[in-house]
């Protein structure tokens, strides 16, 4: 983990409200690990002091990608940041996804902007030789992530809950038609999609690794804090340290909804 200062090589809205940024930080790059984030300082004065926590969306050498939609005044001033800028970075934390070496067929739910983490660890599952499906699910068409930005050899799967595009459903509502093949099962969507699936492992994914990547409020991301303290069936962990990526199994519903 480091504190350094990144480049932004580039910065574009590639869906309404929804930016790619890519950084220029061999220190960061040459440490990162799927499912792990950084913290950004989003802007300057007293009013900025706490930092943001994004998702690692995607390596290049010595740049790394963040995706993240706008929804406050520090993610307000990261979309205004332009080429050239420069960019304060504490990291890489956490916890990443972990792919067991003899299992080879991979299932990715993303559940709208939860593609950040997953585009990252499908990457590295296709020059490992694993075969990747990515079930990708959004309200409506317009929210999907671009087919363009995706690892073109993984097999994609697409829904929308108003079928403007590809099955009309949750991506939930379609896990049992691939769950058989999948050896590991990898998620990162909202809670709702948590739910479901805690609802589902009970029969559907009992016998499968799930991961999921869970997204608190962080003040400090370093274990400090406890502000993103959420209760498993093992005690209380901190996401910022212990995850973000836990097992599915680590909860029931109820501490589900608990943490959220």
């Amino acid at each position: 983990m480091k504190q350094v200062s990144a480049s932004i090589i580039s910065n574009s809205e590639v869906m309404p409200g929804v930016y790619l940024i890519w950084l220029e930080s061999p220190q960061v790059a040459s440490e990162a690990k799927p499912g792990q984030f950084v913290m950004v300082r989003c802007g300057e004065g007293s009013e900025h002091l706490l930092r943001r926590p994004f998702s690692i969306h995607r390596l290049d050498n010595n740049k790394l990608a963040l995706l993240f939609t706008v929804v406050g005044k520090g993610t307000h001033w990261l979309a205004q940041c332009r080429a050239g800028n420069n960019m304060d970075l504490l990291g890489p934390l956490g916890n990443g996804y972990s792919i067991q070496p003899d299992w080879h067929n991979l299932l990715f739910l993303a559940g709208g902007i939860g593609i950040a983490p997953l585009c990252f660890l499908a990457e590295k599952a296709l020059n490992q030789g694993c075969s990747v499906r990515l079930l990708l699910g959004a309200s409506t068409a317009t929210q999907l992530y671009p087919r363009h930005l995706l690892p073109a050899e993984a097999e994609l799967i697409i829904t929308t809950e108003d079928g403007t595009a590809g099955r009309e459903g949750l991506i939930t509502d379609f896990l049992p038609d691939f769950v058989g093949w999948a050896d590991q099962i990898f998620a990162c969507g909202p809670t709702l999609m948590y739910h479901t699936m805690a609802a589902q492992s009970q029969q559907l994914l009992k016998v499968k690794s799930v991961q999921i990547s869970l997204e608190v409020r962080m003040g400090c991301g370093l274990g400090v804090c406890y502000g993103c303290t959420v209760k498993t069936k093992n005690g209380l962990k901190q996401v910022c340290k212990d995850g973000p990526i836990f097992d599915l199994d680590d909860f029931t519903g109820e501490e589900l909804a608990y943490n959220y």
